[in-house]
């Protein structure tokens, strides 16, 4: 009879071991689902975050991303903003200095005068009693001639007038090989110039600088006719002109 019992006893504590085992087992799995599933979800929840700042993600990590575009943007805003500064600077200086490698700009001219060009003075036959200054430019920039030639016949002390409606709109420019012109009214055709005439047979052409009355440099003496030209008291000088007709017209 104990034997019996001691055999129940056996079978029935066998259950309950393998239950025991079992159950122990399974807690055991349990728990290292949960402690796996948790570890991956805190490490999802980690790499989701940084990526989010990384690629831009929405909420605080896409204000990561907005920060991140914002350097990122900024910077090539900011290098292309300064390169349009610079370009701005360079583009100011260059105006203010008369700018580029244009040779026509103001900057980059010279003023003429009797060592960049060659001088003629000829008498023409229309209109009567004027003689025609041609100026060429044989230098290698372009150079300008401002206001009127002052002229000196033989030795005279001073100038001839200047014809003030002879007055051109802007400087004249010449280009290398260009010519400018200046017209001279030597004497009254009708024999109203008061006083006694004279033949001259030299003369001499200055040049002036960008203020009025000043010297621009090196004068010239053109050839007169060898009989000389005849000039009284009448005599009177144009502007620089671009054209002989112009030069000739008053």
């Amino acid at each position: 009879m104990r034997t019996l019992h001691t055999a129940r006893s056996a079978r029935t504590a066998r259950p309950a071991r393998l239950l025991a085992v079992t159950g122990a087992a399974l807690a055991a799995l349990a728990l290292t689902a949960c402690d796996s599933g948790t570890g991956t979800r805190d490490e999802g929840a980690a790499g989701g975050s940084t990526s989010a700042q990384s690629t831009g993600g929405t909420g605080t990590s896409g204000g990561s991303s907005t920060t991140g575009g914002s350097t990122t943007g900024g910077s090539t805003s900011t290098s292309g903003g300064g390169s349009a500064a610079t370009g701005g600077t360079t583009a100011d200086k260059a105006s203010s200095k008369g700018g580029t490698s244009d040779p026509s700009d103001p900057e980059n001219r010279v003023t003429c005068n009797g060592s960049n060009t060659t001088v003629t003075a000829q008498p023409v036959s229309r209109p009567l009693n004027h003689m025609l200054i041609t100026v060429k430019n044989t230098g290698s920039k372009y150079c300008d001639l401002y206001f009127n030639p002052t002229v000196r016949f033989g030795e005279a002390q001073s100038a001839p007038r200047v014809i003030e409606e002879s007055q051109p709109q802007a400087v004249v420019t010449l280009a290398p090989g260009e010519s400018g012109y200046a017209g001279v009214l030597l004497s009254a055709a009708d024999g109203s110039g008061g006083g006694k005439g004279t033949t001259e047979k030299k003369v001499v052409i200055h040049f002036q600088g960008a203020e009025v009355g000043s010297d621009a440099g090196s004068p010239a003496s053109p050839a007169l006719p060898a009989k000389g030209v005849y000039v009284d008291n009448s005599v009177a000088v144009t502007y620089w002109q671009s054209t002989m007709e112009d030069a000739l017209q008053y």
